[in-house]
């Protein structure tokens, strides 16, 4: 296909239906009070959707503009004194960091421990290529960065793919809804961090934030970088912001529709094929996600009592989740944006550059043994 070439009219009428159907769901959701009514009312019901056999189509192009808003919006939490709190908290995040790469290797090991006993000598599953499915399918990092990993050490891309597509999902939406009773039960975030630099619109600043960022994402596209469009527009958006640069806050219903596509992005993931995708497999990684999530709140726990920070902040900050969803609750609940976007940040960053070696490591290992 040609690189300019215009989708085609089935597409346009897919993808507006879906955002139709994902418009509605949010505003169901706002009527009911649901916690973050944006994003999850367009994942809840797309996925529904898309369960059901309905042709429900997500837009790339969208998704990257949803994750270049959240980006933008989220650097503006990074003032020079919120700055200041987060690097003093460099051992917690390296923790963290060393945390996630534990927990990972501990839910493969898990996943290889449950599932080998079935799927062994099934056609084209020998022990080598199974130890690298439920590796990488253990690990915690980014979906489409994963099964690539996945894919170059022969494991069931497949597999990979489903279970960190289904992990995410349980995350991203059994959080919010804990967290938003949590508050009411007096549990809050940081007070001082629920704020970013600069809160009202101004048009001209607003355009040079949308230049500025927007270089910003298309120079970690070139560069190669995961999550470009996300990263590239925080990064810039923080220098700016750590400057005492305030340009302007990012437009409300810019976020909300940001929210939206990508509620619509994860949700279109859940084809009726998925459910068919070895359903033992899919139980199994489902019922290891809820023990992640408890074992995260016993970590986040610790770590609270050594920082004293709130312990719904550092939650989101060391949960299993994906990073622009864990920021978008943090912001929308107003939980500790930058300590949130800083520990999920330097993780994902950590992982994508350590868990191949380490997993190239761990199988010389298991051969000399």
């Amino acid at each position: 296909m040609p690189a300019f070439s215009l989708p085609s009219p089935v597409f346009v009428a897919r993808v507006a239906a879906t955002l139709l159907l994902a418009w509605l769901a949010a505003r169901l959701c706002l009527w009911l009070h649901t916690p973050l009514p944006w994003m999850l009312g367009p994942l809840i019901a797309t996925s529904l959707a898309s369960i059901a056999g309905a042709p429900t189509q997500s837009w790339a192009k969208l998704r990257n503009i949803g994750q270049w808003t959240i980006g933008a919006a989220l650097g503006l939490y990074f003032t020079p004194p919120v700055t200041e709190l987060v690097a003093s908290l460099w051992w917690a995040i390296a923790l963290a960091i060393a945390w996630a790469l534990l927990l990972g290797w501990g839910f493969g090991a898990w996943l290889y421990r449950v599932q080998a006993p079935s799927m062994l000598g099934r056609p084209g599953m020998d022990e080598a290529r199974m130890r690298a499915t439920t590796y990488f399918a253990g690990s915690i990092g980014a979906a489409s960065e994963m099964t690539l990993l996945a894919e170059r050490e022969h494991a069931r891309t497949d597999l990979v793919a489903a279970s960190h597509s289904l992990r995410l999902v349980i995350v991203t939406v059994t959080i919010p809804f804990a967290l938003q009773y949590a508050r009411l039960a007096g549990l809050h975030g940081a007070a001082g961090l629920a704020l970013p630099a600069v809160r009202n619109v101004q048009w001209p600043g607003f355009a040079a934030l949308v230049l500025l960022t927007g270089l910003g994402a298309l120079a970690m596209v070139r560069l190669g970088r995961a999550n470009p469009w996300f990263l590239g527009a925080l990064l810039v958006s923080m220098l700016l912001t750590m400057a005492d640069l305030e340009l302007s806050a990012v437009p409300q219903g810019l976020m909300n529709a940001a929210q939206l596509v990508i509620g619509v992005s994860l949700g279109v993931r859940f084809k009726r094929e998925f459910l068919h995708t070895a359903p033992r497999w899919l139980a199994m990684v489902a019922l290891g996600t809820v023990g992640l999530m408890a074992v995260c709140a016993a970590f986040a726990w610790a770590l609270h009592a050594a920082t004293g920070l709130p312990w719904v902040t550092l939650l989101l900050g060391t949960s299993p989740g994906g990073i622009t969803e864990m920021a978008i609750t943090a912001k929308v609940l107003q939980l500790g944006v930058p300590v949130v976007t800083a520990f999920q940040v330097c993780r994902l960053i950590a992982v994508l550059l350590l868990v191949a070696p380490l997993y190239r490591w761990l199988r010389q290992r298991s051969g000399r043994s």
